[in-house]
């Protein structure tokens, strides 16, 4: 049996990635799956037979009517994938490397360390979770690495800063970058490769846990995977490659959290003067500054074209979660007074990432397309960390990291 197991500090592994080749790597390199729609994607990947969009949302090839959970569009993912590989356009690296991965948009810059995790890990809580995952986008994950016997992007986990790896990432990103291009939207991507990684692997052992930023249902499925690959290996050790799934891992205070914001379809049979008296029960109805919440406790909302701030104040001695804007705003209006019970399940409500402004959630209900929106102010890291801590869970869409993490750069097979 591996010492390996039941470990008690954090792991990270090397791998032999298999990545693109530099000149192709803005070519190759792909938002994650499950941030566009399929007429997105296939704006995407309009005269681009190389991106990974086709590998990871092949679903984009198929017609309008097919079903995304066909074993058609499986089995075209695993083709799309092997001919990247065939052709030359992805390669293995010849031995283990650990990567150092930067992005910036605009003055903001993150910068993480590409490795590889372990399913134990995630499966005994060193890695933590705050938020449930929906089965149907779990079995669709499940299945998309298992045909691929792959990681095509990486789950995005976030530690509390240690300044011993700031120092080593630092002076990796002193030395020549084995990529580096800026995507269509403006985010510039870099990556470097460190072939020595033993200092930065024992580095990470004095990180007692890492938190899932974005990325559950990756985690989630690669657990699955790992789970029916050991049931079908009889002599399974814990150590195969398997075991183990793509991450990059970003110190805390580098991460930017933007709000999930909210449209609703309609005012549950209420006229909007009688939606704004029954609102002022749950709290102070004010004229809005700006769209946008400055400060936590206080949720603007746009409604026949105006914007008003409503006070939402928790009840004394609160647990982290029931303190947040976004369960505040669920427990108090959409649940109460719109009727929206349960958020996961409702077509009644749609989720905003905040990336898209709150001129979008003007556009929506000035079009007619929702009835009225809700702004809120992002969740801070510290709470984020707090509650996966408490071992509580977020309600559904309480955060939207920004930028997002390519899919494509520094894959991982087993």
């Amino acid at each position: 049996m591996s010492l390996l197991r039941f470990s008690s500090f954090m792991r990270i592994r090397s791998y032999r990635a298999l990545r693109p080749q530099p000149d192709l790597a803005a070519q190759i390199a792909s938002v994650p799956y499950d941030v566009v729609n399929t007429a997105e994607c296939r704006a995407l990947v309009e005269g681009n037979p190389l991106s990974m969009l086709r590998v990871a949302r092949a679903d984009l090839e198929f017609p309008d009517d097919t079903d995304p959970y066909s074993d058609a569009v499986y089995a075209r993912a695993k083709e799309n994938f092997q001919k990247l590989i065939s052709a030359g356009h992805l390669v293995r690296e010849s031995a283990p490397s650990l990567y150092i991965y930067q992005q910036q948009m605009g003055a903001h810059i993150q910068t993480g360390v590409a490795a590889l995790c372990h399913v134990e890990d995630y499966d005994n809580n060193l890695i933590k979770k705050h938020e449930k995952t929906r089965k149907d986008k779990e079995d669709d994950r499940v299945r998309h690495t298992g045909t691929l016997s792959a990681n095509p992007g990486p789950v995005f986990l976030t530690y509390r800063d240690q300044p011993e790896i700031d120092t080593i990432v630092a002076a990796a990103i002193a030395s020549e970058p084995l990529c580096s291009f800026t995507a269509s939207d403006g985010i510039r991507h870099t990556v470097w490769r460190i072939t020595a990684p033993e200092t930065l692997v024992a580095a990470f052992r004095a990180v007692p846990a890492v938190y899932i930023a974005d990325g559950h249902h990756r985690a989630a499925s690669a657990a699955r995977v790992a789970r029916d690959r050991r049931a079908a290996n009889p002599g399974h050790t814990g150590e195969e490659d398997y075991n183990w799934f793509l991450t990059v891992l970003f110190p805390a205070k580098q991460l930017r959290i933007l709000p999930y914001n909210r449209l609703i379809a309609d005012l549950n049979g209420r006229t909007a003067r009688q939606f704004l008296g029954e609102l002022g029960r749950a709290g102070a109805i004010t004229p809005a500054a700006s769209p946008a919440p400055a400060t936590p406790g206080s949720v603007h909302f746009f409604v026949e074209g105006q914007w008003h701030a409503l006070a939402l104040n928790p009840s004394p001695g609160a647990d982290p979660v029931s303190r947040l804007d976004v369960s505040l705003l669920q427990d108090k209006v959409l649940a109460v007074l719109l009727g929206i019970d349960d958020p996961r399940t409702s077509k009644r409500i749609d989720f905003v990432g905040g990336i898209r402004g709150t001129k979008y959630l003007e556009e929506a209900v000035n079009s007619g397309r929702a009835t009225v929106a809700f702004s809120l102010h992002p969740v801070t890291i510290e709470q984020l960390m707090a509650i996966s801590d408490a071992g509580q869970i977020m309600p559904p869409k309480s955060t939207w990291f920004e930028p997002k993490l390519r899919d494509g750069l520094f894959m991982h097979q087993f």
